[in-house]
């Protein structure tokens, strides 16, 4: 079907935009505009041209005159003529004349690292595209009509109501549908909560003394200033919070030292949550993934209206699908929508479809098991790798999640990552993470990401990762955020 719809397409001829004008007439016009277009680049070698009717009618000129500017320019060389063919760019061997402007050539991609330990992404090639594809065909299937008309910017009904069953049972999320935002994913989120009108937050905002240097740079932007919370064993240190009126966190797993927020602290913030009008924004970024411990479920379940929860498929499907959702107070939601907007900020009504069924048929559950077992076994790997081959080599934060945290005795960070880098090891180091104002003593160390090679590169990942290892000094005695 896809040769004979080109070969209709090139009959019918393909629409083209030129701008005749200056002296001398139409012809001379449009023999102008086409050199040009050719001259340019915007015509490359080889296109075909539309035929001399649809060109006339396009322009609102006589088909003669099309036939006069074609004519022209194959005698003059820019244009040929076959009978069966039509009119096509020449294949100009002459190189361009000095006067003219030689055409922007894209600039080679450079070639990334041998080994990708970098951490935030899963497999990509464990996407489940059968799974995906199945989905697809019956949500566009059964879609009706409207699914096709502007829609609704909280997000499609069938999603809402499907991710308001699985957060439930999966994550121990208390909500309702209309209480669910659709959105692109956890910076999405953000963006929306602190525009102007959104949830209605202020700075200063307190977070993670360790985090994503992105997200703070996308606050700092929207106005937002934030402050440290120190770590421990036991996570964020929330009895530092003060007149703060919101906190973020990542309760389930911090990132990127592992550990998981304590039963005490979580129940702590709930309560200064309430005790000063404030909001505790739940990012869950990989809350499926547990491995040595019971499920830790969301704090949003202990107070539903001091909670604004926060997910996505970028760990547990890909980063590519570009879905994430809010579980707003319901004071909230008008507010989040209106900074939402009209449609250009919405995500793909067909994905959210597939997504909704994915999920509904079980495939999601599945695929989510799978990949748990997958990377479960990935991190014994490398834990008992590490043991044999690098044992002073203290690894941490592995009991959930997709990375590892490998510790380093203060100053050596650097030099190890240069080191990785001379081996092709792409890693990340710990100090990246740290916020630049925390008073936190600093941890020198390696963010490994275990998830994100194929299978079929992960061993010789992990052989590259010991060799740069088994010659890195004894670390310290242990720090306080391991998990």
């Amino acid at each position: 079907m896809g040769d004979s719809w080109v070969d209709s397409a090139e009959r019918i001829g393909a629409d083209l935009h030129l701008e005749p004008a200056g002296p001398g007439g139409r012809r001379a016009a449009l023999i102008r505009a086409l050199r040009e277009a050719v001259r340019s680049g915007r015509l490359a070698p080889g296109t075909r041209l539309p035929p001399y009717r649809s060109l006339a009618a396009d322009l609102g000129v006589a088909r003669n005159t099309v036939a006069d500017a074609y004519a022209e320019l194959v005698a003059e060389g820019w244009l040929t003529a076959r009978q069966g063919s039509g009119t096509r760019v020449a294949d100009r061997a002459a190189p361009l004349r000095r006067t003219e402007r030689s055409p922007v050539r894209a600039p080679a991609r450079a070639r990334g690292p041998r080994h990708d330990l970098l951490q935030g992404t899963p497999d990509a090639s464990s996407f489940p595209r059968a799974a995906w594809l199945a989905s697809y065909r019956r949500a566009l299937q059964q879609a009706p009509n409207e699914v096709f008309g502007p829609g609704d910017p909280a997000g499609r009904p069938e999603l809402r109501e499907a991710l308001t069953e699985y957060l439930a049972r999966a994550r121990g999320v208390r909500t309702e549908p209309g209480r669910v935002v659709i959105c692109s994913g956890f910076a999405h989120a953000l963006r929306l909560l602190f525009a102007p009108g959104g949830a209605g937050l202020r700075g200063p905002l307190a977070v993670e003394a360790y985090g994503l240097g992105f997200h703070r740079e996308l606050l700092a932007a929207a106005g937002v200033r934030t402050v440290a919370l120190p770590l421990d064993e036991d996570g964020a240190r929330v009895d530092r919070l003060g007149r703060e009126r919101a906190v973020l966190l990542t309760p389930a797993h911090q990132f990127p030292t592992g550990g998981p927020l304590h039963a005490g602290r979580r129940t702590a913030v709930v309560d200064w949550a309430r005790a000063r009008g404030g909001l505790l924004v739940e990012d869950d970024y990989d809350g499926e993934f547990r491995y040595d411990r019971r499920p830790v479920g969301a704090v949003q379940g202990l107070d539903p209206d001091r909670v604004i929860y926060i997910g996505s498929v970028s760990k547990s499907l890909s980063p590519a699908v570009r879905l994430g959702w809010m579980v707003l107070p319901e004071r909230h939601v008008d507010g989040v929508l209106a900074a939402k907007g009209e449609r250009e900020a919405w995500a793909s009504v067909l994905d959210q479809l597939s997504l909704a069924d994915l999920i509904a048929s079980g495939a999601y559950d599945r695929h989510v098991r799978r990949m748990r077992q997958r990377y479960r076994a990935r991190r014994d790997r490398l834990v008992e790798a590490l043991a044999d081959r690098a044992p002073h080599v203290e690894v941490t934060g592995v009991a959930a999640g997709l990375h590892a945290v490998l510790r380093l005795p203060p100053g050596t960070e650097r030099s190890v990552l240069e080191a990785a880098a001379a081996q092709g090891v792409a890693l990340d180091g710990l100090s990246a993470f740290r916020h630049p104002s925390t008073d936190l003593a600093a941890h020198d160390g390696l963010v490994v990401g275990y998830a994100t090679p194929s299978e079929h590169a992960y061993g010789a990942a992990l052989d590259a990762l010991c060799r740069v290892l088994s010659s890195a000094p004894a670390p310290p005695r242990p720090g306080p955020a391991s998990g």
